[in-house]
């Protein structure tokens, strides 16, 4: 692998009373880190899937973003507070510090969750397994990763959103 191993720290969570679905990612990738927020790759399907799934343009501003979110009752979050990482690879993170979902269960009713991609879904269970609310692993919205599906997202929000 090439690149230096360094210790990097994520964003804080996206979320209010309202927040009925907690997506939860790995971590952010060096793109998103340039920007200070989620899923800031315009390759990364995530806001794509996202708003095309309530039928809305992806706004251009993180402030814009982050209205979608809250309007959307939809908290966002990483489950790796900090971590040390090569670049943007999932696969080179060590010595993650898992974030404390409590904060967001303490203050919204999160109905499900939803893990963006294997690793964001294995950092969860290692401090979250037990949790009572529903949660899923759905395929990462990472441009390298083929094997996204629209179809899994669509229909793990309409578990919860039921949009026609």
């Amino acid at each position: 692998m090439k690149g230096i191993l360094q210790k990097q720290t994520g964003f804080p969570p996206v979320y209010n009373k309202d927040s009925r679905v907690l997506i939860l990612g790995s971590f952010p990738s060096v793109k998103s880190r340039e920007i200070s927020f989620y899923y800031g790759h315009k390759q990364n399907r995530f806001w794509r899937t996202i708003c095309g799934y309530f039928h809305e343009e992806i706004p251009e501003s993180i402030e814009g973003k982050q209205a979608f979110l809250l309007r959307r009752n939809i908290a966002l979050w990483d489950v790796a507070l900090s971590c040390e990482i090569v670049g943007s690879s999932d696969a080179s993170i060590k010595n993650a510090e898992i974030a404390d979902l409590g904060e967001i269960f303490a203050a919204a009713k999160i109905e499900r969750i939803f893990l963006n991609g294997s690793l964001a879904y294995q950092l969860f269970l290692q401090k979250y397994a037990q949790v009572d609310i529903p949660y899923q692993k759905l395929p990462s919205t990472s441009p390298a990763n083929p094997r996204f599906s629209l179809q899994a997202w669509t229909e793990a929000l309409d578990a919860v959103f039921r949009l026609p």
